[in-house]
């Protein structure tokens, strides 16, 4: 048995000073203090955060251009920076397509190599026992690339798979309608540079045209046939959500647009959208902010994107604006996404639940991650 005391336990409605006791890695008890357990000095006591979307693990694997990092440690790498940003379960998105000029020329795209690697290590470091965090996967298939369907189809029996999302990243549509947003973002990637940047455009939007529908219609069905949860990306006009109702979506990821969102919300979706976005005020890309789908009552999840610590900090920048009480603002980063892939047993403290929880103390404004405890056991 294990006692948490001296704790500000964040609950799904309130914030409750006492103790939590866990037995077999479930919540059993949540009272007042007690003479036993560890004391948590008065810092806060969060479920485990829970991460649908993060593509981070690839700078893991390639720190630097032209650098892959041995799988094992790389995953290892990952699962720690995750663990201490307070996240206790997490879908590792990995790429599905390549870049469309790999065809076309003799640029070595290693994405649809990576992906089955990446998957390979984490099923492996899951299996042995060395991950502190729980690891599912997130299938974030690029439709115009010709090989995303094949790439998929490469995952087909894979356990770890919980959710997959269909992206387009065409330039000129969904989250770059800008094309000069677009240039800022590639350019300043590093991906191109100015004097290919059209040349790259035209590359794009060739294969978008010829592939992007045939194999968001492929994957869907792909889907449907294997039981996973569907997301569609980028999602910027009510047509763009009618499309992915149609196909079974369930989730809309990063709706550019306010009208999208509200789309998404009407047709039952849930919405998520990016910490990053919320927390520097604004998107990269000139689109809708977090802060305004949140306002207008239509944000369901914060995901850390590319920045691990960003939901958590997240949380306690809406508290301590009075944007929404803590115990809300956990809902976006721990309850709700849960929720959103099934994962029903953990997201919240309460008794029966699954004891994923989190000791955070609070330094000034920023959230400092003091204990992590998964299924009752402490990793981090």
């Amino acid at each position: 048995m294990t006692v948490l005391r001296n704790a500000r336990v964040v609950l799904p409605d309130s914030v409750f000073t006492g103790s939590v006791e866990i037995r077999d890695g479930v919540i059993t008890d949540i009272g007042p203090d007690g003479a036993g357990g560890e004391d948590m000095d008065g810092d806060y006591l969060l479920p485990g955060l829970v991460e649908v979307h993060t593509d981070h693990l690839e700078y893991h694997f390639k720190p630097r251009p032209g650098t892959e990092w041995d799988a094992v440690p790389a995953v290892l790498a990952h699962d720690a920076q995750l663990a201490a940003s307070g996240v206790t379960t997490v879908l590792d998105a990995l790429r599905v397509g390549s870049d469309p000029r790999s065809y076309d020329s003799a640029l070595d795209d290693p994405a649809p190599a990576m992906a089955p690697r990446m998957a390979e290590a984490i099923e492996h470091s899951a299996q042995a026992g060395i991950l502190r965090a729980d690891h599912y996967l997130h299938l974030r298939c690029e439709v115009p690339a010709p090989d995303c369907v094949d790439v998929f189809d490469t995952f087909a029996g894979n356990p770890l798979v919980l959710l997959v999302s269909l992206m387009d990243h065409t330039p000129g549509a969904r989250q770059f309608a800008s094309i000069d947003a677009f240039r800022r973002y590639t350019i300043g990637k590093g991906r191109v540079s100015a004097a290919e940047f059209d040349e790259y455009v035209r590359y794009l939007q060739e294969y978008g045209a010829r592939y992007s529908d045939v194999n968001r219609t492929a994957i869907a069905e792909r889907v449907r046939e294997r039981g996973f949860r569907l997301a569609t990306h980028d999602d910027a006009t009510v047509e763009h959500v009618a499309e992915s109702v149609a196909i079974g979506g369930t989730i809309a990821e990063f709706p550019t647009t306010v009208a999208a969102a509200e789309a998404a919300v009407a047709a039952g979706q849930q919405t998520v959208m990016g910490a990053p976005n919320l927390v520097l005020g604004g998107s990269q890309s000139g689109n809708v902010s977090a802060s305004e789908i949140l306002s207008a009552g239509l944000l369901h999840v914060l995901s850390s994107d590319y920045v691990p610590s960003s939901p958590l900090q997240a949380v306690f920048q809406l508290a301590d604006a009075g944007t929404l009480p803590i115990e809300a603002a956990v809902h976006l980063v721990s309850t709700n996404p849960a929720h959103a892939v099934g994962l029903d047993d953990r997201g919240l403290i309460a008794v029966g639940k699954r004891a994923d929880v989190i000791r955070v103390h609070q330094h000034a404004t920023h959230p400092v991650v003091r204990g992590v405890w998964r299924a009752g056991r402490r990793v981090c």
